[in-house]
Formats: structure tokens, sequence, C-alpha cells
């Protein structure tokens, strides 16, 4: 994927049914703003992200949501992050990838299966994911930094390219 595609399909990101990049950069303004993110804030982010699986977060007490998110801040592996907002509630890999979008869009993107399967369609990964884990958050977020260095954008813009582009390009259903 070149500076072309990605800017292409970042400007056709809209026309699909993700989550607004601008919502999501306001959540991380007040992630790095408070230096964390309460139980609310977190529910907002896992609705944007998986409507259905969001009342989970609501299960979660309140000071674990601001420890683990504090926490996140601190360690500085891929895998460790992701671990922790995965240890959650309401989280698995791909929402949590929101949180980290959110607080770091320069080290960071939204992952999910329409990601997987464009970078797979790009050679940078093998194979069909339809679930996540960290590892596997760990795999993606390594080509999508890649690209970034490549072509000049964040991590986070690549992750939307890479999304609008299997929306616009999958022929049958999602999974």
């Amino acid at each position: 994927m070149d500076g072309d595609t990605v800017a292409e399909y970042l400007d056709r990101y809209d026309e699909t049914q993700g989550l607004l990049p601008t919502e999501l950069e306001s959540f991380g303004e007040q992630y790095r703003e408070q230096g964390h993110l309460t139980r609310d804030q977190l529910y907002e982010i896992a609705y944007l992200s998986s409507t259905r699986s969001a009342y989970h977060v609501e299960s979660n007490p309140e000071e674990r949501c601001r420890e683990v998110t504090r926490n996140v801040r601190r360690v500085s592996g891929d895998f460790s992050k992701i671990r922790l907002i995965t240890g959650l509630s309401g989280f698995q890999a791909p929402t949590a990838s929101c949180v980290l979008a959110a607080l770091d869009p320069d080290r960071h993107a939204v992952v999910d299966t329409r990601v997987w399967a464009t970078l797979d369609r790009f050679d940078r990964l093998d194979g069909r994911k339809e679930s996540f884990d960290a590892d596997d958050y760990v795999a993606m977020i390594e080509p999508i930094r890649a690209i970034a260095t490549e072509t000049g954008y964040t991590p986070a813009e690549v992750g939307y390219a890479l999304f609008a582009y299997d929306a616009v390009h999958r022929a049958g259903t999602l999974h």
C-alpha cells in the first residue's frame, strides 16, 4: 500500500460504517489530560467500536478502569498494553486497539477483521482471521507501522485506510 492508496482510502473512510476518528481523537485528548480513562469514557469507546458488547464495560469497577488505563501509559510493550486493556470486561483486542489509537495515534491503530484482510491482500500478513488476541494485535501493528513509515501517514491513519480498502473491495459478507 503506497501513499496515494492510503490517501484515497482515507478519503473514502467516511463512506464506511467505521467509528469516527474525530470522536476517538477527543477521547485521546481526555486520556492524555486526565492520565486515565473513566468507566463511562471506556463505555463510550467500546460502544463506538462494538455496540453489542459495550454493556460488559459497565461491570468493571470504576477504580479498576482508572488503574488499568493509567498503567497502560506506563508500560512500553505493545503486547503488554493490549493485554492490560483486554483484562477489562468488554474489551477484546479490536476494541482495546481503539483505546491505544486514541491515546497514541502516532504508534497505534484501530484493528479488526477488515484491517487484517487488507494486510493479507497486500501480502503483509498470511491467512484469514475472524477473532484477535494480543499476539494478533502485535502481528498487525508491525506492518501498519511499516506502511506508516513508508508513506508518511500515522499508524492510525493507515489503519483507517486499510479498513476502508476492505469495505470497498470485499466481495460477500464480512464473516
